[in-house]
């Protein structure tokens, strides 16, 4: 993905846009390499989102815990002192929010599309045995 000519960036993903990229973990490897901070945001639990990530071994800076997108995306703006915060989503709701909270928007596809990133039709499918692990940490 290109980025403006800074690796001063927070990139915060919504769950269900993380749960539609076929290799969540190699995504997340691939944006550390061009981003400061990268973590998810989403309305769901907290064990919801760290059940996830556990099991998909991403390993995240920040997350919703037990708030909602759009306090989290707060918090993370003032927490995180970075020349951009980019949120990527799937719904018009997102576009809505993050441009309530003064993040720049992009969509899944389109970020997909520039990172080279492939996507599912929905929560990867198939035996995972090796990364889809409940006794995960």
């Amino acid at each position: 993905m290109q980025t403006s000519g800074s690796s001063e960036m927070t990139l915060a993903f919504e769950l269900e846009a993380l749960k539609r990229l076929a290799q969540p973990d190699t995504v997340f490897s691939d944006a550390r390499q061009w981003t400061s901070y990268i973590g998810v945001v989403s309305e769901k639990p907290t064990y919801v989102v760290t059940n996830f990530t556990r099991k998909k071994r991403i390993r995240q800076d920040f997350f919703s815990g037990p708030r909602g997108k759009r306090e989290s995306l707060e918090n993370v703006k003032g927490q995180f002192d970075t020349d951009r915060h980019v949120f990527i989503g799937t719904t018009d709701d997102d576009r809505t929010l993050a441009e309530e909270t003064d993040w720049e928007y992009l969509g899944l596809e389109d970020a997909a599309a520039a990172a080279g990133w492939e996507l599912t039709d929905g929560e990867t499918t198939g035996s995972t045995v090796e990364t889809d692990r409940d006794d995960w940490p």
